[in-house]
């Protein structure tokens, strides 16, 4: 007989179970998102002949590693419910990932083999760990809790991997050389062991299984076998199977939204602590609106009517307030599109052009060097001038404010001094910008960009030093292009902030003062599916205002309009999931829903590639996401849930 479980081991289960979301996405937002790929393309593959083929070597660990673990987690959820080993699994996962992100620590210039093997692995158990993660909530929560409780695990992780972020990019910016990156790297893996300890104590293995094995059946083909079973048998598990297809299409474009954020406002114009900002921004705030969206389908709450007033307020708000301060307020304060520099008589304008629309001069003389055709290189589909004469000046006269220069590296690299109007330009430091191009191999399109005090008609003139780096053998000058930029977006952003709060409070006070008056009939409609069809129409109409959006206010406001739907759909898609899944077959139903969760990575970005190859913008690719958000809405208004939950209940009841 088992006793029953007192509320205090029942909230100490739930506390476990979401602190394993604060553990792991150190390693999402760490290692992932911030600083892996950066240190991967800079120092790791800065013996790789691009930062181009550095990006194309990580993307395809990203993908191997994610084919590995779409092929596995169905096998190994199916093996883990036939021997009770969830809890196993997610040890032997979570110790993967805990010990390839410890071993990054000692990655180092050029060992990009290396951080590609343990970034692989470190994947394969980061994901690994997610399925037996998942599978474990309908064996810690109550069917009327799990709405609640994956919002709070949600919560929890956006606030961990915020918080250890944060302490990295500290940590990268006050340590000397690599030291900060690589620090960062052992930090992920210690903040993962120790809070993953909670879960492994704390949280029980299930004691149900829906198989026995029969006098000689091994557990992997008994695995095999139930997993065959299922997938014939898919007519049974109809509605979960529907809900999956649904899950597939709305979540494509709720990541494809994740992916591009930030290179997409870079197109147009965002500077990047702007972009840097805004997504922290959505890391914080999408704590709170995580928890509201978990608790909506909670009929014992009666608070539901504010929470939903509260939504639909900023929903209505946000983009009418952001719309309506573009148009009205100065554009020094919302961050318009400022004029273009145009190209004038004696400077070249916006655009991009090869180095012999500049003038390369020999040292201590007034003549100009013609660099005849045969000295051009072709080298990666970019024209390179060359010199080796000590002294020896390249320069170029641009209307604009920002310089972006293309240039290679190499053992004959010299070091550079960056001259403005004839005078040094002082970098960040205080002191005379200068650009070492040595480098023991080849590479090419390394970038910087150079940034005059103010706009206005300048002369950038780069000198090649006669105190050469003692490791080079050359003082080769080897420009590439140079790219005159738009001006930067002016704009004042804690005004902006301090208009989203106060949008914020007005929106608290107008749901306490009018949701249960107003939205009580509404509220009780608000199970786990509308909650997410709630959370699609505004994705809708986030892509609908990403598509017009053209200032920095507004892109604020967006921020914080995806930061209000982001976690909350993703909780109660698997909460949703977690009921129309049958216990006893957790780990392999919560295996297939990682296959898909990785599918439905593949569409959203190819659609947003397409439409921005074929209109030459980005812009249109934003609004074609609006496709997938209708069509994953529209198959999941076809879902019956409470027969899925019943088909469920029956599976595990036998």
């Amino acid at each position: 007989m088992t006793l029953p479980l007192s509320d205090k081991e029942y909230k100490r289960r739930i506390q476990a179970w979401t602190m394993y979301d604060w553990a792991n996405s150190a390693f999402a937002t760490t290692i992932l998102a911030a600083v892996l790929p950066i240190y991967f393309s800079k120092v790791a593959g800065a013996t790789l002949p691009s930062a181009a083929r550095a990006t194309a070597i990580w993307s395809t660990g990203l993908s191997l590693s994610l084919a590995i673990i779409a092929v596995l987690s169905p096998i190994l959820g199916t093996i883990s419910d036939v021997m009770r080993g969830k809890k196993r699994f997610l040890a032997a996962f979570t110790g993967l990932g805990i010990l390839s992100t410890a071993l990054l620590v000692g990655v180092e210039r050029g060992d990009w083999v290396l951080a590609s093997i343990l970034a692989i692995l470190g994947r394969i158990g980061f994901n690994g760990s997610l399925t037996f993660y998942d599978a474990l909530l309908p064996h810690v929560a109550r069917p009327e809790d799990q709405d609640a409780v994956s919002a709070r695990g949600y919560a929890m992780g956006y606030l961990g991997g915020g918080l250890l972020l944060a302490i990295n990019v500290v940590m990268i910016q006050f340590l000397p050389g690599t030291w900060g990156a690589r620090l960062s790297f052992l930090s992920v893996a210690i903040w993962w062991a120790v809070f993953t300890l909670p879960i492994l104590l704390t949280v029980p293995e299930p004691l149900t299984a829906s198989a026995k094995l029969k006098p000689g059946e091994g557990i992997v083909s008994a695995s095999f076998k139930r997993l065959g079973e299922t997938l014939r048998d898919i007519r049974h598990y109809r509605q979960l199977f529907e809900y999956l297809l649904a899950f597939l299409l709305y979540n494509d474009g709720i990541g494809t939204i994740i992916g591009v954020a930030a290179i997409y406002g870079t197109e147009l114009g965002m500077g990047s602590t702007e972009l840097i900002l805004a997504l922290l921004l959505v890391q914080f705030v999408g704590i709170p609106y995580s928890l509201i969206f978990g608790r909506l389908p909670n009929t014992a709450d009666r608070r539901r009517p504010i929470y939903l007033a509260f939504i639909l307020f900023n929903v209505i708000a946000l983009p009418l307030t952001g719309i309506v301060g573009a148009q009205v307020l100065p554009g020094d304060f919302i961050g318009g599109m400022p004029a273009r520099f145009e190209t004038t008589a004696a400077a070249y304008g916006e655009g991009s052009y090869s180095p012999t629309d500049g003038t390369l001069q020999a040292a201590n003389t007034q003549n100009t060097i013609t660099v005849p055709a045969a000295q051009l290189g072709a080298e990666q589909d970019a024209l390179y001038v060359q010199t080796p004469d000590v002294d020896a000046r390249f320069e170029f006269s641009f209307n604009g404010e920002q310089v972006s220069l293309l240039y290679s590296l190499g053992p004959d690299g010299g070091i550079w001094a960056v001259e403005l109007d004839g005078q040094p330009l002082l970098g960040e430091d205080g002191q005379p910008m200068q650009i070492d191009s040595y480098s023991p191999t080849v590479r090419y399109d390394e970038a910087t960009t150079i940034l005059a005090p103010a706009a206005g008609q300048h002369t950038l003139s780069l000198v090649v030093l006669p105190q050469s780096n003692p490791q080079s053998s050359g003082h080769l000058l080897s420009v590439g292009q140079l790219m005159v930029l738009p001006a930067a977006r002016k704009s004042n952003l804690g005004a902006i902030i301090a208009m989203i709060l106060l949008v914020e409070a007005v929106g608290l006070a107008f749901a306490f003062l009018t949701g249960r008056r107003f939205f009580s009939g509404l509220a009780t409609q608000m199970n786990t599916k509308n909650g997410i069809l709630l959370s699609l129409g505004i994705y809708a109409m986030i892509a609908v205002w990403g598509y017009i959006l053209n200032s920095v206010i507004e892109f604020w406001f967006l921020a914080w309009m995806v930061a209000v739907v982001q976690g909350g759909s993703q909780a109660l898609s698997r909460s949703l999931y977690a009921a129309m899944s049958p216990a006893s077959k957790s780990g392999e139903f919560f295996g297939l829903f990682s296959v898909m969760d990785k599918f439905s990575s593949l569409i959203g970005p190819l659609m947003f590639a397409a439409a921005g190859f074929y209109f030459g913008s980005s812009r249109p690719a934003v609004l074609s996401l609006i496709l997938l958000f209708v069509l994953g809405g529209w198959l999941l208004t076809r879902v019956d849930v409470e027969a899925g939950k019943r088909v469920a209940q029956s599976e595990s009841a036998g």
